[in-house]
């Protein structure tokens, strides 16, 4: 990896926990789940119905993961079980939405 992208991706990391301090969320969380939420925004943008709905997409998956949390289940392994479950329902729907799509629009890769 290169200097400069190893900072960058230090800076990510950095800045991801300043903003989880911040709202309250244990930054030891989101570490787990950092790969499986790029792949996810990667493949809603290219072959999902547009760009702005990869990182909306994202965040519709951890308020889903949020709300379904209860006390007697709030432990990070539990929602991080919990988020990737809901990252699994949107290959299904990517599918779909691509099968609507006009050919010359289908960019969905099997």
């Amino acid at each position: 990896m290169s200097a400069h992208k190893h900072d960058e991706l230090e800076s990510t990391h950095e800045w991801l926990a300043t903003v989880a301090l911040d709202l309250d969320v244990d930054p030891a969380l989101l570490r787990p789940l950092v790969g499986d939420l790029l792949k996810l925004t990667k493949e809603v943008a290219h072959n999902g119905p547009s760009r702005p709905a990869a990182p909306l997409t994202a965040f519709l998956v951890g308020l889903s993961a949020g709300a379904a949390t209860t006390n007697l289940d709030s432990t990070n392994e539990a929602m991080i079980t919990r988020v990737r479950e809901r990252i699994a329902q949107i290959g299904p729907l990517l599918d779909a939405s691509a099968e609507n799509l006009p050919d010359e629009s289908n960019r969905r890769r099997n």
